[in-house]
């Protein structure tokens, strides 16, 4: 077993770190206070090869697969903790490697490479607001006709309305095609929004991430080629289950970068304050909780890293059990975001009333990585659902 990373991908790391700093760092507070991604720090990713990591070489991307990628998520979100950042690049790296794996060469060729290069969004539209995680209640429609494909429906709490709306692109939509179906009477298909007659976003503010924008698709007879359609029809929803395997370790990463940073802040924070004319690290009680905090830490990246290297073994050919996949998926969305939400809550709580405080920036943080504990990317109880199923067996589902 090698627990250690390539000295490729230390480089690696290095380089996303350094792009990070010098782009989006100095810009993180006002990303939040602005609530927009300024498009020169997209459009440096894109330059820099990092929306196309997970994506083919012949459409613009580098097929570097999930390790890093995941790399990259925890780097972004190290560099600007409230996760804003971060979403834009899960949602592209997951679902695009969804659209580049099941698309046809029309809407790859169409689509990918002006994601690729930050020029315009990909995302991810499956919630409704009576739906959730429920995807196979989903009640948006898509129906063929006259060699075009007919959508309907509202898709809810999606990120990135704003972006594609402005900046072009679309989503990864899944919608009902069988009426008679469940789970078997689902299609993915690729739903542009800038331009396309029948869609239109409205945006809703969130508690955190406030640099990318969130809101509902109100999707109202569209009609879009039948090449957008995204693999076989009636089988959307084992894409869809496949999708989240592989944006959900991303979503993980990101959450150990946004802790990471903040715990490392915090530890600086203990070594210089004092209280009774002794360091706050001098205290045990701090320190017993720091060394919870770190083990949530490690034990957590372990987790995101082993699903990361498991979905590169699967797609690199090697035979693996799908139920350890979904099993090491759902664990490491677990334990990060649980993880980082503790760990930011106890490095503000080191910081005193000066912790609660926006001028602190730790706030922002808290406030992101909650996103993920309140159901983005599949609600905490989902993923014990899916372990327990896949554990127990089945047939106590």
């Amino acid at each position: 077993m090698d627990f250690s990373f390539t000295d490729e991908q230390k480089l690696f790391r290095k380089r996303v770190r350094d792009i990070c700093e010098q782009t989006l760092s100095p810009r993180a507070a006002e990303l939040d206070e602005t609530g927009e991604i300024p498009r020169e720090v997209i459009e440096d990713f894109g330059a820099a090869g990092l929306l196309g990591v997970t994506v083919s070489k012949e459409f613009g991307g580098s097929g570097e697969g999930f390790v890093k990628a995941v790399i990259i998520a925890e780097e972004i979100a190290r560099s600007e903790i409230s996760m804003a950042a971060a979403v834009y690049f899960v949602v592209e790296a997951g679902w695009g490697f969804i659209l580049d794996r099941y698309g046809g060469i029309k809407v790859r060729a169409e689509v990918l490479p002006d994601v690729v290069k930050g020029g315009s969004f990909l995302g991810i539209a499956s919630t409704e607001a009576s739906g959730g995680s429920d995807i196979a209640s989903t009640s948006t429609t898509l129906v063929k006709k006259d060699g075009k494909l007919m959508v309907n429906g509202t898709k809810a709490y999606i990120s990135g309305v704003q972006e594609a709306a402005r900046y072009g692109g679309g989503y990864v939509t899944i919608a009902r095609s069988d009426p008679e179906g469940a789970r078997n009477g689902l299609s993915l298909c690729y739903l542009p929004v800038r331009d396309q007659p029948g869609v239109t976003v409205t945006s809703q503010r969130q508690m955190g991430r406030e640099g990318i924008s969130n809101g509902f698709i109100r999707i109202d007879g569209a009609e879009i080629p039948e090449h957008y359609l995204i693999g076989e029809w009636n089988r959307g929803f084992f894409y869809a289950m496949e999708g989240f395997n592989c944006a959900r370790p991303l979503v993980a990463a990101a959450c150990i970068g946004a802790a990471g940073k903040v715990l490392e802040v915090g530890t600086s924070y203990l070594k210089k304050r004092k209280v009774f004319k002794t360091p706050l690290a001098g205290f045990q009680g701090i320190q017993f909780q720091l060394a919870e905090d770190y083990v949530k830490l490690e034990s957590s990246r372990l987790l995101v890293y082993k699903a990361a290297w498991l979905l590169d073994q699967l797609y690199g050919g090697v035979e693996i059990d799908r139920k350890e996949i979904n099993k090491a998926v759902a664990a490491a969305k677990i334990a990060a975001p649980t993880a980082a939400f503790e760990i930011i809550k106890d490095v503000m709580m080191w910081h005193g009333a000066y912790g609660y405080t926006r001028a602190a920036g730790l706030e922002r943080g808290l406030r992101g990585v909650a996103s993920y504990l309140m159901g983005a990317e599949g609600a905490q109880n989902i993923m014990k659902i899916i372990i327990a199923r896949d554990v127990l067996g089945k047939e106590f589902f």
